[in-house]
């Protein structure tokens, strides 16, 4: 399996400083990153580390939930997931991740929505994202659409 790489140039003090994370396996793109804008509630056009993580966890929960349900015998025809990564104080000092909350929304035949749950259920833990992320409480919302 390949390895992906990302890289960020960081200039100054954390307070002031400023940096931009590169995206240097897919060279999709570069984007800003600043201490004051993540601790913020307005982003003003700079991503986070929490959004970056959001982005992983979010892809790669679709991926994994897609595959569940083949697995019970359902065919995926859409999931839209969502991923809200909270960042707060840690009482160890310094900050951490404090928890995690997908949200999945999903059409799919084959499947009640009993079967659905649990492929869900069963994807928040295999997914290789949230197998990294055991130190935070992941917390997941499951619903097919009708």
């Amino acid at each position: 399996m390949p390895t992906r790489t990302a890289r960020t140039a960081w200039n100054g003090t954390l307070e002031q400083g400023s940096g931009q994370v590169e995206l240097s396996s897919s060279k999709v793109g570069t984007y800003e990153v600043s201490f004051p804008k993540r601790a913020a509630d307005e982003a003003g056009g700079t991503t986070s580390p929490e959004e970056l993580v959001a982005a992983a966890h979010s892809a790669c929960y679709a991926m994994q939930l897609s595959a569940n349900i083949a697995q019970a015998g359902g065919t995926p025809q859409s999931l839209e997931v969502s991923a809200d990564v909270s960042l707060g104080p840690d009482p160890a000092g310094g900050f951490r991740l404090t928890g995690i909350e997908l949200t999945v929304r999903g059409e799919v035949e084959g499947l009640d929505a009993a079967g659905f749950e649990k492929a869900a259920q069963d994807a928040k833990v295999a997914c290789p994202v949230s197998k990294a992320l055991t130190g935070v409480d992941i917390s997941l919302d499951a619903s097919l659409d009708s």
